[in-house]
């Protein structure tokens, strides 16, 4: 979503009491942290691994600094929204569809933000899956291995368990993530490169508000 795209999504009376601020890169957004009181992080994917990575990252950043800023991701598709909501190392507050219609994408973000207003922290949309759903920290283990190049073999001696039990953990995952190859399965892996692989042996644009 371009600059004006996300000016225009603002444009609604819903939004009247916010102020907008738009970055193009982390760093910018970054540098403003300790002097604005942002309320909300608007994280505008464009449909990029590399991007995916990135947004990660600043959230995970985020979180551990300023946990009491709202976190929302805009992804570009269905498929982008799952793989978000699956691997993110920290608590999204939302995940929005960028292909919806402008008015639902409207509504959806505004009441996010008025929930936040309210400290509401149970905040939770259509894409926040139940937890049984959610990748295990065994599956999510494994597509971090996966992503540093280690075979089957070498993830089974790391995690001390037998190659079936890996190869099912592996499946998994892929039935969790709605892929179904080995390379989709590793476009999303790729996503975790920057998080370290916990040990397991031992059982482009950023719009922020404030208010």
């Amino acid at each position: 979503m371009s600059a004006m795209g996300l000016k225009h999504l603002f444009t609604s009376p819903a939004f009247n009491g916010f102020e907008v601020h738009l970055f193009n890169n982390i760093a910018s957004f970054q540098s403003t942290l300790n002097f604005v009181p942002y309320s909300t992080l608007i994280y505008s994917l464009s449909d990029e691994r590399e991007e995916r990575r990135n947004c990660l990252v600043c959230i995970k950043g985020l979180a551990a600094s300023h946990g009491m800023i709202q976190r929302i991701v805009l992804a570009s598709d269905e498929k982008e929204a799952s793989l978000m909501n699956q691997l993110s190392p920290s608590r999204l507050h939302g995940i929005i569809l960028k292909s919806d219609p402008l008015a639902a994408l409207q509504e959806q973000l505004s009441k996010l933000l008025n929930e936040n207003r309210r400290v509401n922290d149970s905040i939770n949309n259509h894409w926040n899956i139940h937890r049984g759903r959610l990748l295990s920290p065994t599956e999510r283990a494994i597509l971090q291995f996966m992503s540093c190049g280690y075979s089957i073999q070498e993830i089974a001696t790391q995690l001390d368990r037998n190659i079936k039990t890996i190869r099912a953990h592996k499946f998994n995952a892929m039935m969790k993530l709605g892929v179904h190859s080995d390379v989709g399965l590793l476009d999303a892996a790729d996503i975790l490169t920057h998080f370290p692989v916990p040990d397991h042996r031992a059982p482009r644009f950023l719009p922020a508000l404030h208010s």
